[in-house]
């Protein structure tokens, strides 16, 4: 059942079997539950014909975060529980395919028999879309588009809860709980529709898309992209000041990539990395004054809110992060100057940057007060597996969404750089983007494993942007075209209520 419980999602069917089975039941004492913790061993709660066996496993493995080669030797008892004699996968119903579908998406490397889980689940999912009813057939394709582990949290609540209230032949299914979750959800889009209206109409005042006619106005699709980051409530101050910094992201990314000049952009550059408003002047330009202006009051704007609580070190860190992701966008801007095709490992080892996934990260976590110094140092650390994996999957699912588009302009493409370096046709490079993927995800969802030096609410972060992304990028560029698939998703957690 998708519903806000004290910040918390819980999930889906999975997640409700799973606390089902627990010693007392959850829901009236609303006790939060981390839905990346509880998600990885759900399916084995769900399905467990001992409740007793399932429940130490749901809870205690869940908090320790330890990888499935570590669990207890009776969890392959409940695994065994769907192979036949032959040791072959023999699920069929429906639900039991989509909560193990769903469960081996929390695999990280080296976990085979979630990878083998995944392969024979997808199969199985996919030959029974055209079989079943077309209530179920539109949950499968959901699933089979976009794992619950890799959506946006609002937007899977959503459709869980429409899916849910569907589901007449659900015995299990508590109407109560249905209208709880329905108002809950209304509720907290009234709040994010008040948040936007403010957000626009100080937005509105900068007056910047009149003077700056090329830029992208985004400002509704940065509130999206912050909130798909940070849903809560209790985050609404973070939600505002992530949303401002972000459109500074977008405005830079126009700048280097669609309208300045190699020159100008040689200027551009080493003021971004001095970032000290008294060299404005020295810019050739009145439009790169005004970027820079722009930028520079963004970043002062949420620097003194941080100041006030003695967090300044939020916006320095932030800051060095854009600095190299201005270099990052030089170096390919020098690319296209100089006609300059490089190897795929050269062009990763820029565009791991350019992905600006790390940057956004520091900007998540400067107004979430959870996010003490230590948090940043953790996260920029260059043996991080998190703001790594982040990084390769915005740049991959990016290269794959924007190469036809880059490539007519002229730009230097990840997929033309992987043909060159390996020899293989555009297909290949494709298939190889999308295996890299699949590790990127497995990286992703190891780094969020404890032990951790930091709190999982900072972790949680890396996880929600690389979830963004697959929104922004999967079926197109969602920042660049938002009219196509971006539009709905908007539409659904920012307009439309759930009707009741």
């Amino acid at each position: 059942m998708a519903v806000q419980v004290q910040g918390s999602v819980l999930g889906n069917t999975n997640i409700l079997l799973c606390l089902s089975k627990a010693p007392s039941p959850p829901f009236p004492t609303l006790f939060p539950l981390r839905l990346h913790k509880a998600k990885r061993c759900c399916f084995v709660a769900a399905h467990s014909t001992s409740s007793t066996k399932a429940t130490p496993l749901s809870s205690n493995h869940r908090e320790s975060g330890r990888p499935l080669a570590n669990f207890p030797p009776d969890i392959w008892d409940i695994f065994n529980k769907f192979n036949d004699e032959n040791g072959e996968f023999k699920v069929s119903d429906t639900k039991e395919l989509i909560s193990l579908y769903e469960a081996s998406h929390f695999r990280i490397n080296g976990e085979l028999v979630l990878d083998e889980t995944c392969d024979f689940t997808t199969s199985q999912l996919k030959s029974m879309v055209s079989q079943t009813s077309p209530h179920y057939a539109q949950y499968i394709e959901n699933a089979l588009y976009c794992p619950y582990q890799r959506g946006v949290p609002r937007l899977e609540a959503r459709q869980y809860i429409c899916f849910y209230e569907k589901d007449d032949g659900d015995e299990a299914r508590n109407d109560t709980l249905l209208k709880f979750a329905k108002y809950d959800f209304n509720r907290i889009q009234m709040t994010h529709q008040q948040e936007l209206s403010n957000l626009c109409s100080e937005w509105k005042e900068e007056n910047i898309e009149s003077r700056l006619p090329y830029a992208r106005s985004r400002i509704v699709e940065c509130f999206f992209s912050a909130i798909a980051v940070y849903f809560e409530p209790c985050y609404a101050r973070a939600c505002n000041i992530y949303a401002k910094l972000l459109s500074t992201l977008v405005l830079t990314d126009d700048t280097y990539d669609a309208y300045g000049t190699y020159e100008e952009l040689q200027y551009f550059t080493d003021a971004i990395q001095r970032f000290d408003i008294g060299v404005i002047d020295e810019l050739p330009t009145n439009y790169l004054k005004l970027v820079y202006e722009t930028i520079f009051n963004i970043h002062n704007e949420a620097e003194d809110k941080m100041r006030k609580e003695g967090r300044s070190y939020a916006i320095s860190y932030t800051i060095n992060e854009f600095k190299k992701l201005a270099e990052a966008y030089f170096v390919e801007r020098r690319w296209v100057h100089r006609s300059y095709v490089p190897t795929f490992d050269e062009y990763m080892d820029t565009a791991m940057t350019s992905s600006a996934g790390l940057v956004s990260v520091c900007q998540a976590l400067v107004g979430m007060g959870e996010a003490d110094e230590t948090a940043y140092q953790w996260l920029i650390n260059t043996d991080n597996k998190l703001h790594k994996a982040l990084n390769k999957i915005a740049r991959l699912y990016d290269d794959l969404s924007t190469n036809e588009a880059e490539e007519k302009r002229g730009l230097v493409c990840g997929t033309s750089c992987y043909m060159k370096q390996y020899g293989v046709t555009r297909q290949e490079a494709v298939e190889a983007y999308r295996e890299m993927i699949e590790v990127a995800w497995k990286d992703m969802n190891e780094g969020c494993l404890k032990p951790m030096p930091v709190s999982n609410k900072i972790a949680v972060r890396a996880l929600n942007i690389a979830r963004l992304v697959l929104v922004l990028y999967k079926k197109d560029d969602g920042l660049t075209r938002p009219e196509l698939s971006l539009k709905d998703a908007i539409a659904k957690v920012l307009i439309h209520p759930i009707p009741l």
